[in-house]
Parts: C-alpha cells; structure tokens; sequence
C-alpha cells in the first residue's frame, strides 16, 4: 500500500499538469466551435486528445470525441482544408465570419487568462504598486537617481504595468545598468544608467531589487484595474522574451515545451496546487499569443491568408494555401520534437 501512495505522489503532479494543458487546448477549440455554430458554419467533429478513438457520439450534426492521446484536440469543420459544395461550409463563409472563427480560439485563451488572474487575486487583500516606498540600507539605486515616490514608467524604453513585467526587465541586463522612466512629482524623468548590484542563477543574472514599493488598498476598482494591468503585464513579458530570444538575449535553452513546461507545473503542484493558477493563466495567455503569430499551419498564418483575400478582394488558391500550411506544419513539429528532446535530456541528466 506504502509503494502505491508514494508512485501517487510522484504521478499525481503531473497528471495535473497534463489535466491543465488538456483544458487549455479545450478552451481553445471551443472558442471555433461555438463561433462556427453561431456563424452557421457546420462542424463534422469536436474532438478532444489525438490519436486512436476511445469513445465518441454523434449530436444532431457533430461527432464529439475523445482520443487516446490528451495531449491535443481539433473542430473539423466542413471545407476548412478543401474546396465543398455545401451551403455551410467554412470555404463558402464571407472572409469576415472565417476570420472571427479562426481568431476566437486565441481570444477565448485570452479571456481564460484573463479569469484565472481574477481568481488569482481574488483572495489577496492587498496588492502591490509600481511606486518606490523606500529603499534598503546602502542601496545602488537609490545613488544613482532613484527617489521615494518615484513611479515606474518604462525600463529601457519598455512599458512598465506591474512588478511582474518589472522583475522580468530586471534580467540578463548588461553592466547592471537600465534607463528608466518614472513619474515624479506629476512629470516624466529619464534617468539614465541607473545601476543595481546582480546575482546569478542558473546562468541568468539578476538585478537586485533593493527597494520596496507601496501596497494598494483592495476596493473593487483597484481589483479589476489589478486584474487587467496582470494580464497586460503577461501580455507584455510573453512578446518581450519572443523578441529578446529571437535577439539572442536568451539561448534556446530558455525554451521549453509541453515536456519541460508539464515538469515545471508538476514540481509547482507537489509544493502547493494554488500555485499552478499564475502559471496556467500565463500558459494559455502564452497559447492565445504565440497562435496569433502569423506562422503557417498556426490560427496566425490562416488569419494573414483571410486578411490578404479581404485585401485583395480575392481569395489564394487553396492548393497554394494548403501546400504552406503543410509545410509550416512540418517545420513546426520538427521544431517541437527537438525541444522535447531538449527537455527529456535536461529531465534526465
């Protein structure tokens, strides 16, 4: 009995991880499913997970199923890939309503996130400012400009909406030294070359934040106004790590996929299950972004080709449009396997 509870222990976590990954791509789905219903579009099948069918039922119209693998999902609509002669089908819809099909599984990761962050912060009776109360004893900064009351507006030219995205400009930065923008005395003020002291862990450095910032009272203004700055906080820190990895800020190790990312969520869950709700509404704001790219075989790449024929009156020969979707699909879980890979190895040494 003691070696069954001890394999649950170690199993459970990460079926959490897998159960939470599993919601997202639902949520995701949905949002073309039930857009497509609303649009009048006729969907063939609703599926959830990949591979061999464990079980499924026929609705008026739509088959809904449920596949061996939980690890993905689908809304086949009629003549979403091909040409069809069908009245209802996703080929034969004007370009607008296509576009809000495909765009709406992307909002609805948005707005899940959105939720999970009002959960989140539901229970705190207080949160925390971007506004400087005080700093520690022999504090850098505070030699280098910084004042009490000073509200953080861009560091490095980047838009400051919470201590999240605050802490993120506070990494990998070169020299220890950032440009910061505040708001002090009802004006805006550069100040330049603004220095911290820095710590090291596991090969990113750190600005040490030696300074303490004023805490918001909750009402229910400052709840949503907290609630939305989040989500534009996660919003913002998703689209600057694309860029500072695409700028070689961080190495490809920085990346991981669902194997590294289930990990990380499971050794969350074995310390504390509240704690995998900031990290679940930052992976499917994460989802929600990264479909939106304009990638081929990604809701990103299907929306460039609707916004060309809305363009140009006239749509791109679907075999033109399949063949680079194809490829790009290819592309892609190349990609995908070698971070997997990359993740099992890092797991395994």
């Amino acid at each position: 009995m003691s070696k069954i509870l001890h394999v649950w222990n170690n199993i459970w976590p990460y079926l959490v991880a897998i159960l939470l990954f599993l919601v997202l791509i639902i949520i995701h789905e949905f949002g073309h499913f039930i857009s497509a219903k609303l649009l009048r579009v006729k969907v063939n099948e609703f599926a959830v997970g990949f591979g061999p069918k464990l079980f499924s039922f026929k609705g008026k119209e739509t088959r809904y199923s449920v596949n061996l693998i939980p690890l993905g999902g689908y809304c086949a609509m009629e003549g979403e890939d091909e040409n069809s002669e069908d009245a209802r089908a996703f080929c034969n819809k004007p370009a607008w309503k296509r576009f809000i099909i495909v765009v709406m599984g992307a909002v609805f990761n948005l707005l899940l996130g959105l939720l999970i962050i009002a959960v989140v912060l539901a229970p705190e009776s207080a949160f925390t400012s971007t506004v400087i109360a005080e700093f520690d004893e022999n504090a850098v900064s505070a030699s280098c400009g910084l004042k009490v009351n000073d509200k953080f507006l861009a560091v490095d030219g980047r838009k400051i909406y919470t201590t999240y995205d605050l802490s993120y400009a506070f990494t990998n930065v070169e020299d220890g030294k950032v440009d910061i923008t505040v708001l002090r005395d009802g004006e805006k003020k550069l100040l330049k070359d603004v220095r911290f002291d820095s710590e090291e862990e596991d090969g990113i450095s750190y600005l040490t934040v030696d300074f303490k910032v004023y805490g918001i009272k909750k009402t229910f203004v400052s709840y949503l106004k907290q609630t939305v700055n989040t989500a534009f906080s996660y919003c913002a820190v998703i689209w600057r790590s694309l860029f500072d990895l695409i700028g070689g800020k961080y190495g490809i190790s920085a990346v991981s996929g669902p194997v590294g990312v289930t990990a990380a969520i499971g050794e969350v869950a074995k310390q504390n299950l509240r704690n995998v709700l900031p990290i679940m509404a930052l992976i499917t704001i994460n989802l929600g972004l990264f479909n939106l790219l304009p990638i081929p075989a990604l809701d990103g790449g299907r929306l460039l080709f609707i916004l060309i024929e809305m363009i140009f009156r006239k749509p791109v020969p679907q075999k033109y449009e399949t063949m680079v979707h194809t490829v790009g699909f290819i592309i892609l879980i190349i990609f995908m396997l070698f971070i997997a890979a990359k993740d099992i190895r890092s797991l395994i040494v």
